[in-house]
């Protein structure tokens, strides 16, 4: 027997030795059964001195089932023992990978004892992996799933796992997936534009609704929502060409002229609008040169917007009447088939630049102000760079859309793996196009009328960037991540947050992980932000992930029946994070440049001194000057 208990404090149990502690090999972290007849408590050793040990209660052992946390406490004539082989079963799961299980690492307590977990537990869950720069995150990761998918069970041919990659680093870990086995694929997306080799990441801009756009476009007040949204319903009517179309056209057009030919303002301004408004909406029969006919005589419409020496527009109730007949006093619902659903970016300028003139944009400076704002972020966004994202080749549905994405066409097989390579574009777009695409994911599941036939895994690498407490409560009254925290389980979605500075996260998200891989943290704040947001964590638990090695890390949550210490097996090939060799960068640079140039500049002797002076004070001429150069090797 170990020792006897000397007390009990709280949690802790504290035992009195009476083994010789110097003859032990290292204890620490190891499991200590505590025997009262069929009652068997299990503890983990926490601290140890040449006299006493201290161990943390972490369950019990009934009917030969580890049940995490324990209901009573040992009693002192409790028997104790080190843990038995066959217990480690019903701490850490068998050995044997049956179906259902898959690794993620090796226990560095127990050596070489292989930790197996049920994907349900793992994967049906938000899960999180926290760890400092260099700690081994991008390699966690990419073992674990390379375990998922290439491990002697039957491969999980349905799954989705869409990793929003911040470096680009994943590919190099996934891409030969197929090779390994036929059923699987690997497909990667790039926001680099001059990639030659990795198809362009590309979103249909007609599949943005509302909230999509508003943060696309940067806005910052729920009263621009309302432009969007006319904007959005403006659109498939502005760009379609049927004869219900052409006179809802004309309705609209006629009712913004009407708003400015009766705003009050001066008569020049009224005019310059009226034509700025004919001069880029338009139809055949409502525009600048339509006719207006009168008893004598036919004028052009820009015609009757002359404006006379006294400064007044003479044929103002003309026009006024002229426009009016374009306004419909009962609208029929246009049918949805002659509604144009394929647009463009230009096209969406165009309707939020009518919808801001629709919405008094040109009488009002403080809506000018407010509204036109977002007109320029499109305008910038249709002429940028930054439009190659959102211009797709072909109309396509949602539904359709995310089923493109999974589908290789050069294996013509479905998609277990899609990376997104976000490195190419900065921040704030990085983070738009991970919760447009994370959002739509989100909907596709849940207007889905079978709940749980489909699911999507979303990994997103450097988390800490994307998944923020935003401003989004204040403009959509919802972050979009958060939303799936609380309810993703339920269809089918699940986020994975790999983050250095867990205390940047939405606390919300982070509060909804059900499982934990962390590895070494030394950031006071992240560690004392870890503790906060998972109390089932020790003091002594949080102390030890300061010293961590690269590849090491404490893992719990509901995969794991008790805080588990492990490393992972080094994936096979390894993502591409690898620290920059500065042997290499520093010094292969310049051996380089040794051999290009095989010289080095001479060292001027006294007398080449001497003309050198003499030729900068003008006392000879250049013509006189015969430098002396001096071979010199490498070796001098």
């Amino acid at each position: 027997m170990i020792g006897k208990i000397e007390e009990i404090q709280e949690n802790s149990v504290i035992i009195k030795l009476d083994i010789n502690i110097n003859e032990q090999p290292n204890l620490i972290n190891l499991h200590l059964v505590f025997e009262d007849g069929p009652k068997k408590i299990v503890a983990e050793i926490m601290d140890v001195n040449q006299t006493i040990m201290k161990a943390n209660i972490v369950g019990e052992i009934e009917n030969d089932h580890f049940i995490t946390g324990a209901s009573s406490k040992p009693s002192f004539k409790s028997t104790i023992r080190l843990v038995r082989t066959e217990e480690l079963e019903l701490l850490y799961g068998k050995q044997q990978l049956e179906f259902g299980y898959t690794n993620v690492g090796r226990s560095n307590v127990y050596q070489g004892y292989r930790i197996n977990v049920r994907i349900n537990d793992f994967f049906n869950s938000h899960f999180a992996i926290i760890g400092n720069s260099g700690s081994g995150k991008s390699s966690t990761i990419a073992s674990m799933i390379q375990n998922l998918y290439t491990g002697p069970n039957k491969p999980p041919v349905n799954s989705a796992l869409f990793f929003f990659d911040a470096y680009g680093e994943y590919t190099r870990a996934f891409e030969h997936l197929h090779e390994q086995r036929q059923e699987l694929n690997y497909k990667a997306y790039t926001t680099n534009l001059y990639d030659q080799k990795t198809e362009i990441l590309k979103i249909p801009i007609w599949l943005l609704d509302v909230d999509d756009l508003a943060l696309l476009l940067d806005a910052n007040s729920p009263m621009q929502l309302p432009i969007i949204e006319k904007t959005l319903k403006l659109v498939p009517i502005l760009t379609g060409s049927s004869e219900m179309v052409i006179q809802r056209k004309n309705d609209i057009i006629a009712r913004a002229l009407q708003d400015i030919l009766l705003s009050g303002m001066d008569s020049t301004k009224i005019r310059d609008q009226v034509i700025g408004v004919l001069t880029k909406f338009n139809t055949p029969t409502l525009n600048l040169e339509s006719q207006i006919v009168q008893p004598g005589y036919t004028r052009s419409f820009k015609q009757c917007l002359f404006i006379d020496k006294t400064g007044k527009m003479q044929e103002m109730e003309l026009v006024v009447e002229f426009v009016r007949a374009y306004i419909m006093d009962e609208m029929e619902e246009i049918p949805e088939e002659e509604l144009n659903p394929f647009y463009t970016l230009s096209d969406l300028e165009m309707a939020m630049e009518f919808a801001l003139i629709s919405e008094g944009v040109l009488k009002s400076d403080r809506v000018f102000d407010t509204a036109n704002i977002m007109n320029v972020r499109l305008h910038s966004l249709s002429t940028g760079e930054n439009r190659h994202f959102f211009t797709y080749p072909k109309y396509v549905t949602r539904s359709q859309y995310i089923e493109n994405l999974l589908y290789n066409e050069e294996t013509l097989g479905r998609c277990q793996i899609i990376n997104f390579n976000i490195n190419y574009v900065d921040d704030r777009m990085a983070k738009v196009i991970t919760k447009i695409i994370s959002r739509m994911l989100f909907q596709e599941a849940s207007d889905n009328k079978t709940r749980g036939k489909r699911s999507y895994n979303i990994v997103i690498e450097e988390a800490h960037r994307y998944v923020q407490k935003d401003n989004d409560h204040l403009l959509l009254g919802y972050n979009v991540f958060e939303r799936i925290a609380k309810e993703g389980r339920k269809y089918g979605v699940f986020l994975s947050l790999i983050t250095q500075r867990p205390s940047e996260l939405s606390e919300t998200c982070v509060s909804q992980c059900s499982n934990f891989i962390i590895l070494r943290t030394v950031h006071p704040k992240d560690l004392e932000y870890i503790q906060s947001m998972i109390p089932s964590v020790s003091r002594e638990v949080m102390m030890q992930l300061k010293t961590l090695k690269p590849g090491n890390c404490i893992a719990f949550g509901s995969a794991f029946k008790v805080p588990t210490f492990m490393y992972m097996d080094e994936p096979n090939p390894k993502p591409d994070s690898s620290n920059v060799n500065l042997e290499e960068v520093w010094y292969q640079e310049a051996k380089v440049h040794a051999t290009v140039e095989n010289t080095v500049m001479p060292i001027p002797q006294a007398n080449d001194v001497n003309q050198m002076m003499a030729q900068q004070a003008g006392q000879i001429e250049i013509a006189q000057v015969e430098p002396q150069v001096q071979e010199l090797t490498l070796d001098d």
